[in-house]
Parts: structure tokens; sequence; C-alpha cells
């Protein structure tokens, strides 16, 4: 059998710090990353056979749990006919129509293969469709790695102690602006200053990548407004947000409409995928119809495709998102019990399946408000709870998820764990 500690001996010697993407290596958390060999519902299970109730899902697509029988049966019937073919297949069709189907400010999607991908393609469309360089962006949210974003992002940048990124020249950096999240005075004021070269904002609506962080009354709206003043795009990055929040995304929370979002995670049910999509009069800028050009060999790839319509129609049976928020306000509710009655000083909140763990009096509302005594705390917490069977993010930075496959007994075991492990810190 292998072990954890080997394999991650071995990775270090041919994948840069034995990871392929920053935040697994466990440097916000300290100590060695498990590697997982299977999963199953809500559980994975480690080389070792070690088995963890996971609360991240793969980063939010697994909603209704790994190793769906619906979404495997479809993959599986999609693998018959072939991996790839660069040509164009029905079922990326079949999934553009239920996206635009159960997304209202979604007239035409195009599909890609990542939640960068998505955001990428969809400044550069803002860009083309309004003649214009400049988009603002919000301190601690993270849009994916391409250089327009890598300016005060979130999630692992963050989690490294990294404020920007190497590699990213100067002038495209001087093309990104940034202003906190949830203060709507300051984007006002830098939009009076120079909104005519605004060509978009990008927002994360809940955000996700500096724990989970909601907006404030007015927020959202406040944003619209700004965009219709000075003509600018108004982009959602729900690649998180998007089929996890509510059926709608986190526009049909807030009842916000934007000119573009992007999407990932859920569409693809586990398969990478990613997805951008909008108003009709901006999409039709997007190659082949329009001038700004934008192409992926594996886009809309018939095995992602079949699984993120199998996923679907998996989350769009009547209850399942109550269920859900049901299952997040019982964890929630309980790991707050824990730490109370520990007398350690917690909060939390969720909405849908998307929840927040924070070691302060109340939730945080930016990225300044987030503590490093906060962040030494969850270390911790997250050691803790992983020695007793409880797989969280490994970083004080992201949301935690919830599936449709957390039942009771794994929430309980959870709690049990919480219990305990509040009492250790």
């Amino acid at each position: 059998m292998s072990k954890n500690h080997d394999l991650f001996e071995k990775a270090q010697q041919v994948i840069p710090g034995g990871v392929n993407s920053p935040v697994r290596a466990f440097k916000g958390v300290g100590g060695e990353p498990l590697f997982i060999s299977h999963a199953k519902g809500a559980e994975m299970f480690d080389v070792e056979g070690n088995s963890y109730v996971d609360y991240i899902g793969s980063w939010g697509p697994m909603i209704a749990g790994h190793g769906n029988e619906a979404v495997l049966k479809a993959v599986h019937a999609a693998v018959d006919n072939g991996l790839s073919f660069g040509a164009p297949a029905p079922a990326e069709v079949t999934l553009a129509e239920k996206i635009c189907q159960m997304i209202p400010s979604i007239d035409k999607v195009r599909m890609v293969n990542s939640g960068t991908e998505a955001t990428m393609s969809a400044i550069r469309l803002a860009r083309g469709f309004t003649g214009r360089n400049k988009i603002i962006k919000f301190e601690g949210c993270y849009h994916g790695h391409a250089d327009s974003f890598l300016v005060k992002a979130g999630s692992g940048v963050l989690t490294l102690g990294i404020p920007g990124s190497p590699g990213v020249p100067d002038a495209v950096a001087d093309l990104t602006l940034t202003v906190p999240f949830n203060d709507l005075d300051q984007l006002s004021e830098l939009m009076k200053a120079c909104g005519d070269d605004v060509a978009a904002i990008i927002v994360e609506p809940i955000a996700g990548n500096m724990n989970m962080i909601e907006p404030l009354p007015g927020y959202l709206q406040g944003m619209r407004d700004l965009c219709d003043e000075y003509g600018s795009v108004l982009i959602f990055d729900e690649v998180m947000t998007g089929f996890r929040v509510a059926l709608g995304g986190a526009q049909a929370v807030y009842d916000i409409t934007p000119d573009l979002t992007t999407f990932g995670k859920v569409i693809g049910g586990g398969l990478p995928v990613g997805a951008f999509g909008g108003r009709e009069e901006i999409m039709n800028y997007i190659a082949p119809v329009g001038p700004v050009y934008q192409a992926g060999t594996l886009s809309g790839n018939p095995l992602a495709m079949a699984a993120g319509y199998a996923m679907m129609k998996e989350i769009s049976v009547d209850g399942f998102y109550q269920d859900l928020a049901g299952k997040s306000e019982r964890l929630i509710q309980g790991l707050q019990q824990a730490a109370d009655d520990a007398g350690v000083t917690f909060s939390t909140r969720f909405i849908g399946g998307m929840f927040g763990l924070f070691f302060s009096e109340q939730p945080a509302n930016s990225f300044d408000e987030l503590t490093s005594e906060g962040e030494a705390l969850y270390k911790k917490f997250f050691h803790e709870m992983l020695n007793r069977g409880v797989y969280l993010a490994p970083s004080a930075y992201e949301a935690g998820f919830i599936s449709s496959k957390h039942d009771d007994a794994l929430i309980d075991l959870t709690i049990k764990a919480a219990q305990e492990s509040f009492k250790a810190l």
C-alpha cells in the first residue's frame, strides 16, 4: 500500500511543489497533503485506506456527491462514442440549451475548459465589445490565474502570502483596477474618475476565495447601476456559486442581471469544464460571428457535456436546494454550538450548499476584516478535524461545500469531531 508521505516525496521530484494546484500543497495549514485514491457519496478515501467526510467536493462540482450514478452512467455511454472529436457534437447543444433555460440572463453561451479560461475570455469579450481596456476587480476576489486577475487576488494567492505574481507585466497589471469588496462608495469614486475607460467590472457575487463573504444589501445593485451609467459590462463570476447556492446561481438569490456570467465546476459534473454567456448582442462579438477571437480544441468535450447535462438534471429535481440548504443549516448550527460550548470565538454563514467558517465574533464582510489570529486558529482546527476524519478546505480563505449525500449520520460525525477539535484548540 502506498503511503501519503512517500507519494508526496516522489511527487516533489517530478511536479513543482508536488502538486498541480498550489492550495493542495497544505502550505496554508502546514503538514503534507493526502493523496486520494477514490471517493463515493460524501466521503473520500486516501491511499492508506483512511476515510474522510468531504467538505470541499472537488471545490464545488460534487454537489450531488462523488460517483453519482446518473453522471457516471452518462459518461460511460459517452465514452463508447469516442473521447474527443474536434468537431461539433449534439451534447454541446443540449447542455447549452439547458444553461440558457436555467439562467434568464443568458441568451447564448460558449463552452470552454476551465473557470480561468471562462473569465479570461469574458474579459476579452468585454474589451472587444466596449473598445476599452481597463477592468475593475475586488480585493480578495479570485477569477483564475490569467494575468489580468492576479492583482490582489484571493484564495491560493492569499494562502501562499503572494501579493501579486511575478510573470505578470506591469503594463497588464496597470489595466486592472482594484477596490475593496462591499465598499460601494470607493467603487463609485473610482468609476467617477475613470468609468469611461472601464470595459468591465468583474465580481464574485458571493466572494468564495477569501472564505465566504456575502454582498451587503444594495451593493450588487449599485454595481449594476454604475455599469449602466458608464456603459461598462457587468460580469458575474459564478464559477463557484453557479448552480451551487441556488439553481439560478447568486444572480437569482440577489435578483441582479449581469451582462455576462462565467461558469465552471457544477456544469462539468466533475470533469474539466467552463463556460461564459450573456446578452446576445455581446456574445455575438465572439468569433466566428464577431471579431473577438476565442477558441479551444477540447471546448465542448463530449464527456464533459454528458456529465454536465446529467448533473443539471440531478439538481433540477424539486426540493433539491431546500434539502441542500437544510443540510448546511444543520451543519453550521452544530459547529456553532460546539464552538460556543468550548468557549471559542467562532461564527458561520451559508447559502444553499456553500458555507464559511470564521474565527471571529461575526463573519467578515471584506478582505480587511479577515485576521491573522483567525487564520492561525483555522490551521489548528483544520488538523484537529482531519485527524478525526473530516476534510475541510486546507486554507482559511476558501469556502466550504456540502452535497446532497451528506446524511444525518455524517453531519453528526462532523459535529462530534468539531466538539472535540474546539476543545483541543
